[in-house]
């Protein structure tokens, strides 16, 4: 599977498998990377964030928190009705099953000011990487940010964090979308895109 994007019915069945498949309910590094990466949202309260890879919904509802409204795409049926159920309180966020980037709900996401990709992009491969780059920065306003993170260690996906990351990066600079903020732990890299008119 290296070098190819993951497919829809795997992380299915991941979340068949298991409800919580990388624990993001109970892991301290999940609680804390969940943390660091709502800390490098631009401090003005996003108007509209879009969230792609949102699993069960957990960085959902604290993204929600900061944010007027959310728009949240995974690719499993199984983790979105998980999610729907944990902010089924917040009628400000709203749920889309879909995969990316072919699947990218582009005019339901077109117009918002912060896309968040949390541990998404090593699933994917190098060309998925950059179709998916060109999405999101048709739909975030030039204004907006886009935040990532990146697990940084030993992994059997099509991608290193580090080097989905630097795909990634590459594909938005080229759209004149720059990293504004970089930080890096033992574990994950966290990275904030700024058009060049806010940088």
């Amino acid at each position: 599977m290296k070098g190819e994007s993951w497919t829809p019915d795997t992380f299915e069945a991941l979340f068949r498998a298991s409800p919580d498949p990388w624990r993001f309910e109970t892991s301290p590094y999940e609680h804390e990377k969940l943390a660091h990466l709502l800390a490098c949202i631009p401090h003005a309260r996003p108007r509209f964030a879009v969230e792609v890879g949102c699993a069960t919904g957990v960085g959902t509802r604290m993204l929600a928190a900061r944010c007027g409204r959310v728009l949240a795409i995974d690719a499993s049926a199984t983790a979105l009705a998980m999610a729907r159920r944990r902010c089924g309180d917040m009628g400000h966020v709203s749920f889309v099953e879909s995969f990316v980037p072919g699947g990218y709900p582009a005019s339901r996401a077109a117009g918002c000011d912060l896309i968040v990709l949390s541990e998404l992009l090593y699933f994917l491969g190098r060309d998925d990487i950059r179709r998916l780059a060109a999405c999101v920065t048709d739909s975030v306003t030039v204004d907006g940010a886009l935040v990532l993170a990146n697990w940084t260690g030993p992994t059997d996906t099509p991608c290193t964090g580090d080097e989905a990351a630097g795909h990634f990066i590459a594909a938005c600079r080229e759209r004149l979308w720059v990293p504004d903020l970089s930080e890096r732990t033992a574990t994950y890299r966290i990275d904030r895109l700024r058009h060049v008119s806010q940088s």
